[in-house]
């Protein structure tokens, strides 16, 4: 797609140059993917020279927004969670060397796997507004609904920073698509915490993440309980699955994921 409103690219750019009818621009897989008439600058964040991955001394890691998919796998593909989760982009080589785990999370498209990985491993996002002020959003909290996140107005999201807890957890994963390499229409992980709980994260299937949080592994009926306070609406309606049938798959790799991790 030509975004042929855009006058001008801004490289590498800061969070003071942003102005009404900008973008900011990562790998652009997204943001090229579809008409964009109110756009009339992008602002080139790739430039901005951010370090893709970065391990601190206490084994957290802090992930750059335009970090790409490719870099992520290569610097932590060894955890199964985060392999599973570059793969369920089900794309070419020349994607995952372009697209980021940050322009992933902004497009917040229901299927989006970087916003599946960072719900599920609790990852605090980090956002600079264009006044240089910063504050920092939970994961989950970040996608209101379908293409829809708290980034306010020239808002940027600058990085990703996971728990060192997150990579030493059970995880159990599953994901669902009408095709063989069709779009996720559901994606599910488990985690099993170190006190004995379980953390069950549902996306794709709904328009938003949800977390459902148990302090010992359900039971059948404890489960499905949880699982029905997901309001009906919820679940996205598309060419890539009707509801009930999102819903159906839910449950079913719900109880799948809590035998395996219990």
């Amino acid at each position: 797609m030509d975004l042929n409103t855009v006058t001008e690219v801004i490289s590498p750019a800061r969070p003071g140059s942003w102005r009404p009818g900008d973008a900011w621009l990562g790998g652009g897989t997204a943001l090229f993917g579809e008409p964009r008439p109110h756009i009339s600058r992008l602002l080139d964040l790739t430039a901005a020279g951010w370090t893709p991955l970065r391990v601190h001394d206490d084994g957290s890691v802090e992930i750059a927004a335009t970090c790409t998919v490719a870099e992520l796998a290569d610097g932590l593909g060894r955890y199964d969670i985060v392999r599973q989760c570059c793969h369920a982009f089900l794309a070419s080589f020349k994607i995952w060397n372009v697209a980021t785990v940050g322009g992933n999370l902004c497009a917040a498209l229901p299927a989006g796997p970087m916003i599946s990985l960072s719900v599920a491993l609790d990852a605090t996002l980090l956002l600079i507004g264009p006044d240089g002020t910063q504050r920092r959003v939970p994961a989950a909290d970040f996608v209101t609904g379908d293409g829809t996140t708290v980034l306010r107005d020239g808002e940027l999201l600058r990085s990703l920073h996971l728990p060192a807890a997150a990579f030493t957890v059970r995880t159990a994963y599953r994901r669902g698509s009408l095709h063989r390499h069709g779009r996720s229409a559901v994606l599910l992980i488990g985690r099993a915490e170190p006190a004995g709980g379980l953390t069950l994260t549902v996306t794709a299937a709904t328009r938003r993440p949800h977390v459902l949080r148990f302090p010992s592994p359900p039971r059948a009926d404890e489960l499905a309980g949880a699982l029905a306070a997901i309001p009906a609406s919820e679940y996205v309606d598309d060419v890539h699955g009707r509801p009930v049938w999102r819903q159906h798959l839910t449950r079913h790799y719900a109880a799948r994921i809590v035998a395996e991790l219990s």
